[in-house]
């Protein structure tokens, strides 16, 4: 186990984390080689019967380290920005095995992918298709593109992460893909390498779109069926990636097996790597409420905050002997929605150390300096060492690139 107590303290591999904090501060994120490494085995193995390709999506969390140790594993990228590409050049990533997603694609953007040679664009509208075009035609080149299809169907989900339904902004309709594809098969400065959607039921409902595609000549190389696959935050019941990889090789049984595979999986392989430990500042009683005040808040961790998220919360240190309240976890943040866990079972006092599990992804990718809060350090922990990946941020970097009425850089001496 890459979490686990050992006489009450807990352990993060082979380090007891009271010591990490010690050496590193408060608050402070930590990463787990062990269970990167075993997330990332499972996915291959469940899917290495079928031509495919792992495309981690970048988003979810986007720190250099674990990109460039991704990109050694042999894994490609999905990005959803000029600034995730670049982030993965820089981490030694290959941009032939990138995918850049996402439906608002500027031309600065879409020129920097095209030099450097994007293995595909996932397009999401007619005119992101026509400016693609434009832009590899001004390079003298050919883009690499795929459709993004909209399946209109509910994946029953919280509402801001839901892509799939008519109302998202995300991709087209197959009815309106038909006609791209015509388009973009016509084009000589694009060329088309596949299909993409964000959900993996739809690869039943694709079936006829795929094959009357095939009757006007339009051959695919690749389907990418996005991520989505999460995590258990809270003991629900979540397919293992073994599960998935099953059924998606099944769904794909008897069609042409020069059709590679593309899966986006970002929360499913990071997600569970990563804690969020903080320290409790105060414990404070209105009436019969209990509150544990913490040094970490939504800056840190926004996900309780903009999605009502329910993630385990523990002690670093497990106290028995201390009683045992239903406490809500807050910030310091100035909002009412600052928060990171409401009415959990603790054994707490003041100055104790929390942790927060599950945090691996849209932590500290979401994180901000609201309320000129500096961002806290990352940590990796393989075995018995650990590498600091982000330094602490200094406050004066919440202001360093602020000018005054005139124009001129902030006197920070005064």
């Amino acid at each position: 186990m890459a979490f686990s107590y050992q006489e009450n303290q807990l352990y993060i591999e082979d380090i007891p984390v009271l010591s990490l904090m010690q050496q590193y501060g408060s608050p402070c994120y930590f990463y787990s080689n062990a269970v990167l490494q075993q997330r990332w085995v499972a996915f291959t193995t469940a899917l290495q019967d079928y031509p495919h390709q792992i495309c981690y999506a970048v988003k979810a969390n986007s720190n250099l380290a674990l990109l460039r140790l991704l990109a050694k594993q042999g894994a490609g990228f999905d990005v959803v920005s000029g600034g995730e590409l670049a982030r993965v050049i820089t981490a030694s990533g290959d941009p032939t095995r990138c995918v850049f997603s996402g439906v608002g694609k500027c031309i600065a953007e879409i020129r920097a992918a095209l030099q450097a040679s994007i293995g595909c664009f996932n397009v999401e509208s007619r005119e992101e298709l026509q400016q693609i075009e434009a832009q590899a035609a001004a390079l003298g080149i050919q883009a690499p593109i795929a459709l993004r299809i909209n399946p209109n169907i509910d994946a029953n989900t919280h509402p801001y992460i839901t892509t799939g339904i008519k109302t998202s902004k995300f991709g087209v309709s197959e009815q309106e893909a038909c006609a791209l594809y015509r388009l973009a098969a016509q084009s000589p400065h694009l060329k088309i390498e596949g299909i993409a959607c964000h959900l993996g039921s739809q690869l039943t409902t694709l079936s006829p779109f795929l094959e009357a595609l095939a009757a006007e000549s339009i051959h695919l190389k690749h389907i990418d069926i996005g991520g989505g696959l999460g995590i258990a935050y809270n003991q629900e019941s979540v397919p293992t990636p073994q599960a998935y990889g099953q059924a998606i090789i099944k769904k794909l049984a008897g069609r042409d097996p020069a059709l590679r595979l593309i899966i986006e999986p970002g929360r499913a392989l990071i997600g569970q790597a990563g804690i969020l430990v903080t320290r409790v500042e105060y414990l404070k009683t209105n009436l019969d409420h209990h509150f544990a005040i913490v040094d970490a808040g939504m800056t840190e961790l926004l996900r309780p905050a903009l999605y009502q998220a329910e993630q385990r919360i523990g002690s670093v240190i497990q106290k028995p002997y201390l009683p045992e309240k239903k406490y809500d976890v807050v910030g310091p943040i100035c909002e009412s929605s600052d928060f990171l866990g409401k009415n959990r079972l603790l054994q707490i006092e003041g100055g104790d150390y929390l942790v927060v599990y599950d945090c691996g992804a849209y932590g500290f990718s979401m994180s901000s300096q609201y309320n000129t809060r500096p961002r806290c350090a990352e940590v990796f922990v393989q075995g018995k060492q650990s590498t600091l990946i982000r330094r602490r941020e200094p406050l004066e970097r919440s202001w360093m690139d602020e000018l005054q009425q005139d124009g001129s850089v902030v006197d920070l001496d005064g």
